[in-house]
């Protein structure tokens, strides 16, 4: 890897170490491999990546953020290709692509996805911040549908529901059932939520 600007280089190891949140990641991702996420404690993280529990909390607000540090950007990331979406697309259909698009980003990272996404169903706790996450994801998509000029009931279903094909296909990819990419697996998810929701009844009272 090459070193970046943030990088740091460690005299004892003779070798170039990536930056302290990196290594704190680093560090606790070794750790709860090893021991279980409920039995590692900030402090034990922070020695681990040789630097102090102030360190860590200056990039982390708690000990559960350390496996959704990268949330905000993520989330940034879907906002900027919704935004650039054609204006043709339908609600549902802009949102989808954003998220598929934000998360093309993913491919090279399958090893730690796979790790962080097994740790995550292990923990009730952590499964609960994964939900708030999303919950978040979603309003912040419903928003920008919004401004693109979707009625905000139209806006809050299509936004929750291209997360729900997101979350679909992200533990497809994750399980590596089959030998498809996210873009493939998000495409499958829309079309299963398709049929699961059918075709519109125009004989159900509205009453």
């Amino acid at each position: 890897m090459t070193p970046s600007a943030n990088d740091q280089y460690d005299e004892g190891m003779g070798r170039w170490a990536p930056d302290a949140q990196s290594r704190l990641q680093q560090a606790a991702m070794e750790l709860f491999a090893e021991r279980g996420y409920a039995e590692v404690t900030i402090a034990e993280i922070a020695d681990r990546a040789g630097l102090t529990k102030r360190s860590f909390f200056n990039h982390f607000a708690d000990k559960r953020e350390v496996l959704f540090a990268g949330a905000n950007d993520f989330e940034q990331s879907v906002l900027a290709h919704l935004a650039g979406a054609a204006d043709a697309a339908e609600p549902i259909d802009a949102a989808v692509l954003a998220l598929t698009s934000a998360g093309l980003g993913l491919a090279g990272y399958a090893e730690y996805a796979r790790a962080r996404y097994e740790l995550i169903a292990s923990s009730t706790e952590l499964r609960e911040r994964d939900l708030i996450k999303m919950a978040s994801l979603a309003a912040a998509i419903a928003e920008g549908l919004r401004r693109r000029g979707a009625p905000a009931r139209t806006a809050a279903f299509s936004a929750q529901a291209a997360v729900a094909v997101f979350t679909a296909a992200y533990a497809d990819w994750i399980e590596g059932s089959e030998a498809a990419d996210l873009q493939s697996l998000m495409q499958r998810s829309l079309a299963d939520l398709r049929d699961a929701v059918g075709p519109v009844d125009s004989h159900i009272s509205r009453n």
